[in-house]
């Protein structure tokens, strides 16, 4: 089950009973991803491409794989806290907009992720990045950077007034096929979904994120698409 984390609470990651160390051994299967990431056409990860308008809003988020309290290997998520204009209350990757002074995607990835959930960047090994995609709602360009907890550390709400609550979702939990469905938005939208815990659920940009890149890790298990579910209505923003 997923590990929870709210204002004033930490989540304390360890490595797999039966390691030397708190430094785990990367999984294989990160290399297969980045491998796979590399050679992937970025259409199937989005029809929704990069225009070539340098200045639309460029964004990087922080796909982080590492160990949970019990050692399972999870990914980092939060959810965004319920007051913010847009997004209120989805589940989505740590990360954000770029700053002038940041070096690369990286580097915006890992400053997010430190000040929204206190994670240590010293101790993340990035791996590379996924291709970017195009979200046209917020003309904003998104890089999804990999990386792997090498040296796990206690994570925890950064700014409750951007962050609800802090997640660390195990692998095996994400791709139980008897977890997943079909989330259906007024729109026409259909993508993958799965609940997280009360009032959690993982659908929209990030779930398809999440869900290709565990697919290029060779991850994935076949389930029941046809197990379809309304999206709640807390995420339709008085919508129909």
């Amino acid at each position: 089950m997923p590990s929870l984390a709210g204002p004033g609470q930490t989540l304390t990651p360890r490595a797999a009973p039966g390691s030397p160390d708190d430094r785990a051994p990367r999984p294989d299967y990160l290399d297969t991803m980045m491998k796979a990431a590399a050679e992937v056409d970025p259409s199937w990860f989005s029809r929704f491409l990069p225009p070539e308008d340098e200045t639309t809003r460029q964004s990087a988020v922080l796909l982080l794989f590492g160990p949970d309290a019990e050692g399972e290997v999870s990914i980092l998520l939060t959810e965004r806290s319920h007051t913010m204009r847009s997004h209120a209350g989805q589940i989505s990757l740590p990360g954000g907009r770029a700053d002038p002074g940041d070096a690369d995607v990286a580097a915006t990835a890992l400053r997010e992720a430190f000040e929204e959930v206190n994670l240590d960047p010293a101790g993340v090994e990035v791996l590379g990045t996924l291709p970017s995609l195009f979200l046209p709602p917020s003309d904003n360009v998104v890089t999804t950077v990999v990386g792997w907890w090498r040296e796990p550390g206690p994570v925890s709400v950064g700014d409750p007034a951007e962050v609800a609550t802090v997640i660390l979702a195990p692998v095996d939990f994400l791709t139980d096929p008897a977890r997943r469905h079909t989330v259906t938005h007024p729109s026409g939208f259909r993508g993958p979904a799965v609940d997280l815990g009360p009032d959690l659920l993982l659908w929209g940009f990030t779930a398809g994120v999440v869900y290709k890149a565990l697919e290029l890790a060779g991850l994935d298990r076949p389930w029941d698409t046809s197990v379809t579910r309304p999206l709640p209505a807390r995420f339709l923003r008085g919508r129909p």
